[in-house]
């Protein structure tokens, strides 16, 4: 006796046919989310000397939303590393493409959305 009520159709399994073109995506989401959070990181950490020549209340202020703003870019380059490895980590069959992309996509995406997010919270002179 099956299991199978009748008038129904059976449900295809899952396709799980490999993947040959699985690491294109996460590698050039790689190329691009690796340089652009260096140089974010790296403009994060240099914008200090802009308020070199600061004092008093405006170098405070500038201090002090800078310091919220480097926290924010390193936890937000933190979760774009996250969802790189995320899109190695996928596995590497056909049906999970699309999930694949699409971690590789957002990698790059956060650390944009990181970096303009570091821009608008620090009080810049």
């Amino acid at each position: 006796m099956s299991d199978e009520r009748p008038g129904t159709a059976p449900v295809p399994a899952p396709d799980e046919t490999p993947d040959p073109r699985a690491w294109i995506a996460p590698l050039i989401s790689t190329v691009v989310t690796v340089p652009l959070g260096l140089l974010a990181l790296l403009y994060g950490a240099l914008s200090p000397m802009e308020c070199d020549s600061c004092n008093g209340a405006v170098a405070d202020r500038f201090h002090d939303s800078w310091m919220i703003g480097w926290t924010v870019l390193w936890i937000g380059l933190l979760i774009a590393l996250a969802v790189l490895i995320a899109s190695w980590a996928v596995p590497r069959r056909l049906r999970f493409a699309a999930r694949r992309v699409g971690l590789a996509l957002a990698a790059p995406a956060t650390v944009g959305v990181t970096f303009v997010a570091f821009m608008a919270l620090v009080d810049w002179p």
